[in-house]
């Protein structure tokens, strides 16, 4: 694999790969007192963000986010992809999703929660979004128009690309948030051939998970972590 490709990749699979050791520690600690072993999220979740922030940083000069632009198309869409995560509550009465990463897990302390807060916010809105762009748009939505994807220029559309790269991205989401994954997959990469512009997905995917966090914050439904 060329090193532009390990810096478009790398970080995502690496993602995906704290994903897959929190599932397995999680069925070991079923049952178990250790909160390490029962809640693993609260230690993973910040050692994946110290991982993957630290990769994206290694590798930042091999990703072209410009042209810095398309800030207002960026937002628009943030925002409606917002809407749709939180629609089926305001308009069909969902049930709550309550169950999910408790800032206060580890006490009410300024210091506890506040500390456990910030590198969750630090995961969703800054990690996330650039880790998950870099990989669909960056890299997927382009690879499928042609295998050396650096020959493509960004946000080049075709039917093929669009369709299974929002679907994939659908994929990597939990089964009951597939409806509002898959239409969120196809607004991102619509910023993608409305904006030319990497810079304008990372906006757009922080800015809906900002959305979601305050929303979270203000509910107490942790289950939208």
């Amino acid at each position: 694999m060329i090193s532009q490709e390990r810096a478009y990749l790398g970080p995502f699979f690496v993602f995906l790969a704290f994903l897959l050791v929190l599932e397995v520690v999680t069925r070991i600690g079923d049952g178990t007192a250790q909160w390490f072993l029962a809640s693993p999220s609260y230690w993973i979740f910040p050692l994946q963000t110290v991982v993957c922030g630290g990769l994206l940083w290694k590798w930042r000069r091999a990703y072209d986010f410009r042209p810095l632009s398309g800030w207002s198309t960026a937002i628009a869409i943030g925002l409606t992809a917002l809407a749709v995560w939180v629609a089926p509550q305001w308009l069909f009465h969902a049930a709550p999703r309550t169950n999910g990463f408790d800032p206060g897990f580890f006490g009410a302390s300024a210091g506890a929660y506040g500390a456990n807060l910030t590198l969750r916010l630090i995961r969703m809105i800054v990690v996330v979004p650039l880790v998950e762009e870099i990989f669909w748009r960056g890299w997927l939505l382009r690879y499928l128009v042609h295998d050396d994807f650096r020959t493509v220029p960004f946000g080049t559309f075709t039917w093929k690309s669009f369709l299974i790269s929002s679907g994939a991205f659908c994929l990597e989401h939990q089964f009951a948030d597939w409806p509002a994954a898959l239409l969120t997959g196809a607004l991102f990469n619509l910023v993608a051939y409305r904006t030319k512009s990497l810079a304008a997905c990372v906006v757009t995917h922080a800015v809906t998970n900002a959305g979601l966090a305050v929303y979270i914050l203000k509910t107490g439904q942790f289950g939208f972590w």
